[in-house]
């Protein structure tokens, strides 16, 4: 079979499997990882051409992580930089202590337990960055924090599978790691002069042909990934490193949306391919090991970083959302394994015990991350233990507690516009919002604002609705205007809440469960355009007016950094 064809079948049995788990409701993520194991060695054994699946997952590796590079510029990277410092490598260090002392008491030697805890602290970054895109989440105080502590654990990574290999390579450890740290710091420094100097220039040149840009922008994470790479280093800090230094770029989200479809169709071929390489064998006799270390992941993991972040001075919300990006094993842990098979150090059994533990986390930890609010919302007044008394580093806020008129959850985009209409009325008005950044600059205007999460339901407890005449939400997932709508209405059935939505469907459900008015930007770019023909029909002079007006307001936003 070819490998057009060969790619052809898989994506059709994709497409079956994924369709299928759509209808449960399921996430896409658990059918591709299901596909590669029914078209893999397991089941139907389809994968004759790994080498080139592997390429195409690598490309789509390199997408990923350069599509959240554009969301993560140097000043965030700057502010979480140490807590993400501690968390990653503390970690590390009790996870890999913990599971020692675990794999220890089941009976396995000395050699077997380093290896089998090593593995056990390797998160995928990967899928993480899957779903922390999907989720909408990399803006998030917690979506930063945890992208910092699991690039960390990329560095560990590196370091590790250097030892191993040089086991059996018999070269030199010390020279290796002061040749990769003298490398590290002269890639740093030059893409920096790059990014600061030449690339804005040049970024600005290249975005007056859209079809310019996207093919700039695909050479440039491939360049960067494949640099690190030949350096020693991993293509994700290649590709994310190459989304960083365009992140302060003011076409960043016009590259970010070109680069979308391509990215999804090759982290696909990523996935399957992940799960084609898992290997099962006669696992009868590991099943009590793989669920006390799946146990240890899903569960133990977790709370070892909120006791970190929770000592770091961090409130509970955000610990547990962190927490939960660490609940499953990497695809590098069943490499490490493999690598230790290789030097002679483990048998395939162990590898096949990981390999079912990966499997097993990384399902669980996708659901924990998809239905993390709901899980919150159930045991976050129990996890009071792992916050420190006193005020949090993450609780930004500026204003009186006093009674607001308007309250606007979301600033950034359509918040923006909606804020300076608040300004104008001369109203009491307070912003939610979950990006510590906007928060930060709205505090510096000595705008009342307070850092939060719409989808936290105990942000509600704090405010009085009751009193507020209107809600105004720019929050573009449904089920956080839903519980919004709900949770103002049952306090205060008279005031006005207007939503976002982005489809049909969406915005009558909104407006069945009590809402005001829902506001559907694609629909509403088509009704004011439409009164805008009516209005001045063929006067081209009405036209150049509000052509300039718009410019006008284009390049207020640009400078506003939006």
């Amino acid at each position: 079979m070819d490998i057009f064809t060969e790619i052809s079948v898989i994506i059709a049995i994709t497409l079956l499997i994924a369709g299928a788990l759509r209808l449960l409701k399921q996430p896409l993520v658990i059918g591709y990882i299901i596909t590669g194991i029914v078209v893999g060695p397991s089941v139907l054994n389809l994968v004759s051409s790994p080498e080139t699946m592997g390429i195409f997952a690598h490309i789509g590796i390199a997408l990923l992580l350069f599509t959240v590079g554009l969301s993560l510029n140097p000043k965030m990277i700057k502010s979480v930089g140490k807590v993400s410092l501690v968390t990653g490598l503390g970690q590390v260090i009790f996870t890999s202590g913990i599971g020692f002392l675990i794999a220890m008491a089941l009976g396995f030697s000395t050699v077997v337990s380093i290896y089998i805890a090593v593995a056990l602290t390797f998160s995928s970054t990967i899928i993480i960055m899957k779903l922390l895109s999907d989720k909408g989440d990399t803006d998030t105080l917690y979506g930063k924090i945890a992208i910092g502590f699991l690039l960390v654990q990329d560095l560990v990574v590196v370091l590790v599978l250097i030892v191993v290999a040089s086991l059996s390579g018999g070269f030199s450890l010390s020279a290796l790691a002061f040749g990769l740290m003298v490398k590290g710091v002269g890639l740093l420094g030059a893409v920096s002069i790059l990014s600061y100097y030449l690339l804005p220039r040049v970024v600005k040149i290249i975005a007056k042909s859209q079809e310019f840009l996207l093919l700039f922008s695909i050479g440039w994470c491939m360049a960067l990934a494949s640099l690190t790479h030949l350096l020693g280093f991993s293509i994700e800090i290649g590709a994310l490193l190459a989304g960083v230094t365009l992140a302060m770029s003011p076409y960043r989200y016009e590259i970010s949306s070109k680069m979308r479809p391509l990215r999804d169709f090759f982290i696909v071929l990523f996935f399957i391919l992940l799960g084609s390489q898992m290997e099962f064998l006669d696992i009868s006799a590991q099943i009590v090991p793989i669920i006390i270390f799946s146990a240890f992941i899903l569960i133990g993991n977790p709370m070892i970083v909120m006791t970190i972040m929770g000592l770091l001075g961090y409130t509970k919300r955000n610990s547990f959302f962190a927490g939960l990006t660490v609940a499953q094993i990497s695809e590098f842990s069943i490499i490490f394994i493999a690598l230790g098979i290789t030097v002679g150090h483990l048998n395939d059994e162990i590898l096949s015990l990981v390999t079912v533990v990966g499997l097993i986390t990384i399902a669980g930890s996708t659901y924990l991350m998809l239905y993390s609010d709901k899980i919150y919302d159930h045991i976050g007044k129990y996890l009071s233990i792992f916050e420190r008394s006193g005020k949090k580093v993450d609780e930004h806020k500026h204003g009186s507690k006093s009674v607001y008129e308007i309250v606007l959850f979301g600033y950034n985009r359509i918040g923006i516009d909606i804020l300076r209409a608040f300004e104008k009325m001369n109203k009491k008005f307070l912003v939610i919002d979950y990006n510590p950044d906007i928060i930060k600059k709205l505090i510096e205007r000595e705008i009342n604002c307070h850092y939060a999460d719409a989808s936290d339901v105990e942000l509600f407890e704090e405010l009085n609705i009751s009193k507020v005449r209107m809600v105004v939400s720019t929050a573009p997932k449904f089920e956080t205007n839903l519980l919004i709508i709900n949770k103002v209405r049952e306090v205060n059935p008279r005031s006005i809440v207007i939503v976002i939505a982005s489809h049909v469907d969406e915005a009558l459900r909104l407006y069945d469960a009590g809402a005001s008015y829902v506001l559907m930007p694609h629909l509403l770019g088509g009704t004011h355009t439409s009164s805008l023909i009516k209005k001045h029909t063929f006067n081209s002079k009405e036209f150049i007016k509000i052509k300039e007006r718009h410019i006008r307001h284009l390049n207020n936003r640009q400078e506003a950094g939006r």
